[in-house]
């Protein structure tokens, strides 16, 4: 008698449906009954990315030699390009060779690092609230996690010694990300300094996801940790051009710094990957080497949404801080909601406002009173956004 195939795999089973699922399944169901809803749910960028770099795509796919195998590290160029913008920006000299890796968007990079760095019961500190896969590619790489309380920065460094002392065995990984998704938390250098010294006293390596480097607001410069003395002992650094450059769906970031952790995740990628199509990192690489200018302006297009719509919301007596740096706002749910959670509110808001957004249970335990707006709709949306949600909270206190 044949037997029967196993229904159960376990790591699927650790893994949570995404945070955005139920919220998006339910927004679908209001468009196809013709409901005008706008998403601020998912941070997805939707402007264009620049048109030299797109000419650049079509000029270099057109030539043959350039439809073969990559190679999974990056071609030289690329990660020369991104040294050369680490140094004119940070002042970081990295070796191109040693000390970069081409990755197909920061999300992968980071997850394959963390494989490559851990076996299972290796215990790795992440973040709470954080974007779901700092906490979920340990669980991937079946480490154990243990999550530090981040929703108040002046008790992190307590947490995480808290942490180091109270976990068995001791923790091998930090994972940290400034600018925060969600919160938004920004630091400066001196935060990294002491991250290092923490690093350097327990033995810990450190990745920091630096993904929202190009969205920073009102004269903020987000710092890279590798500007540290000493950080490339113990950091590797991810970089992305999603956000900045308007290239999300072109997947293309990359892992900087300590050169033992940087050849673990080359040789792991080595196994899985030939890398990207080579006309996209030909294309990325003019990105790297010529837009700062487009960055600045995309920025600048951010910072004004984020105007009008902080602005906005607190006219209408939802009080929000602005954020300093990242597409997204962090927003404290309103005190007659609060005690629904995150993610009912979500739904109820979707519901009544025709407004989406992200629950704060997505994010963690410690983000179930707050919600993220996503600032991926133009400034007239935004304000009709606003107008929604004032509509709906008018109708609800009374």
């Amino acid at each position: 008698m044949p037997k029967k195939l196993t229904t159960e795999f376990a790591l699927i089973e650790r893994l949570p449906p995404y945070p955005l699922t139920e919220v998006v399944a339910q927004m679908t169901q209001l468009r196809i009954k013709g409901h005008d809803v706008i998403n601020l749910g998912m941070g997805n960028p939707d402007m264009p990315s620049a048109d030299f770099v797109v000419d650049k795509l079509c000029e270099a796919a057109k030539k043959n030699k350039n439809h073969r195998y990559s190679v999974s590290r990056g071609i030289p160029k690329l990660r020369m390009a991104v040294c050369e913008l680490y140094e004119r920006r940070y002042g970081v000299k990295l070796n191109f060779d040693d000390e970069v890796v081409v990755t197909m968007g920061a999300k992968e990079g980071l997850s394959h690092l963390i494989m490559a760095i851990t076996q299972p019961g290796d215990v790795v500190l992440a973040p709470n609230p954080t974007y779901p896969i700092h906490y979920f590619a340990p669980v991937i790489a079946r480490a154990n996690v243990r999550d530090i309380r981040c929703d108040d920065m002046d008790f992190y460094f307590r947490n995480i010694e808290r942490a180091i002392k109270t976990v068995h065995p001791r923790p091998k990984v930090l994972i940290c990300s400034f600018p925060s998704n969600p919160t938004g938390f920004c630091v400066e250098k001196p935060f990294f300094k002491d991250l290092i010294k923490f690093a350097k006293k327990y033995g810990v390596y450190i990745v920091h996801d630096l993904a929202y480097a190009d969205l920073c607001f009102d004269g903020y410069e987000a710092p890279s940790i590798l500007q540290v003395d000493g950080a490339k002992k113990y950091a590797v650094e991810l970089y992305s051009m999603s956000k900045g450059y308007n290239m999300p769906g072109w997947r293309v970031a990359f892992a900087l710094g300590n050169p033992r952790m940087i050849h673990a995740l080359k040789k792991i990628k080595s196994y899985l990957d030939y890398g990207m199509f080579q006309p996209i990192q030909i294309a990325a690489t003019v990105a790297l080497n010529n837009g700062d200018r487009f960055v600045n302006e995309n920025c600048l297009v951010y910072q004004n949404r984020r105007d009008v719509f902080v602005d906005g919301m607190n006219k209408i007596g939802w009080q929000i801080d602005k954020p300093k740096a990242t597409m997204f706002v962090w927003a404290k749910i309103p005190d007659k909601f609060v005690k629904q959670g995150s993610l009912k509110f979500s739904k109820l808001m979707l519901k009544e406002a025709h407004v989406c957004c992200a629950p704060g249970i997505g994010f963690g335990e410690y983000g179930d009173e707050f919600v993220r707006f996503a600032l991926v709709e133009n400034e007239k949306r935004i304000r009709q956004a606003v107008r929604g949600i004032k509509s709906w909270l008018k109708i609800s206190s009374k």
